[in-house]
């Protein structure tokens, strides 16, 4: 149960990397963090860390792109006033000529359905709770293409445009809707995902990169933005490593 007043924080994707980071952040910050991802093990030892810590912390399984569990979900919450869209991740890094048109459709699901159903499901409790905030955790990959992630690209660019235009249609409410575009993040999942177990294959990826990104990085990020005053809204927010210039730009040391 939420203590009375104690502002509730919702995060997708919490089992690992970004979102456990968040998770973590977010409770040492006053919220009570409800924890959602598929892996029901990860975020029980999670959220009973936090709980040991003490901390406020739920966990719920649950897969964003299952609209009626979504639905159950928001339902069974007394309150919301944080939502966290982290679920998402990328599959693949074939060239469009011949990217496997289901890996495109799953990065579609998770990274824009799910936020949809998520932020469609929970709006009525944010705006209810009269100082909601929205964050959508897109990527650089939303604001710039790159050879062998137009998949990738594709479906973050959805969720930026998401967020932009909930923006405008939801103004004049008490709604912030804040993006996170992270560029070059090392975390223990995403790349290995992203290459299907090939973690050679991951760890060049980083290979040279002094100081990529950690999820604590990005964590910290999200917080600062969750925690601005009612008043300001940080529509949209690059944070790369130092390292990296853009996409396609990165310094890699010998």
């Amino acid at each position: 149960m939420t203590a009375a007043g104690t502002p509730v924080a919702v995060v997708t994707g919490a089992s690992s990397g970004i979102g456990a980071a968040t998770a973590r952040q977010l409770a040492a910050a006053g919220f009570h963090v409800v924890l959602t991802a598929r892996r029901k093990d990860r975020i029980e030892s999670a959220a009973a860390e936090l709980t040991a810590a003490g901390h406020q912390a739920t966990a719920i399984a649950l897969d964003v792109t299952d609209r009626p569990a979504v639905d159950a979900f928001a339902a069974s919450l007394d309150r919301a006033d944080v939502l966290v869209n982290n679920a998402g991740g990328a599959l693949g890094a074939d060239p469009v000529a011949t990217g496997d048109p289901a890996d495109w459709r799953l990065m579609y699901e998770t990274n824009v359905i799910g936020t949809l159903n998520l932020t469609q499901a929970l709006l009525p409790a944010l705006t209810a709770s009269g100082d909601g905030t929205v964050v959508v955790l897109s990527s650089t990959a939303a604001l710039s293409p790159y050879e062998g992630g137009g998949g990738y690209v594709a479906a973050k660019h959805g969720a930026h445009v998401l967020a932009e235009t909930l923006r405008l249609e939801i103004v004049g409410t008490p709604v912030r809707v804040i993006e996170i575009a992270p560029g070059m993040v090392k975390t223990e999942e995403f790349a290995t995902t992203r290459f299907r177990g090939d973690t050679d294959r991951a760890a060049k990826v980083y290979e040279g990169v002094a100081e990529p990104l950690t999820a604590d990085d990005v964590a910290d990020t999200i917080t600062w933005a969750v925690t601005r005053p009612s008043h300001v809204n940080i529509d949209l927010l690059v944070v790369r490593p130092r390292a990296q210039a853009s996409n396609s730009k990165v310094h890699r040391t010998p």
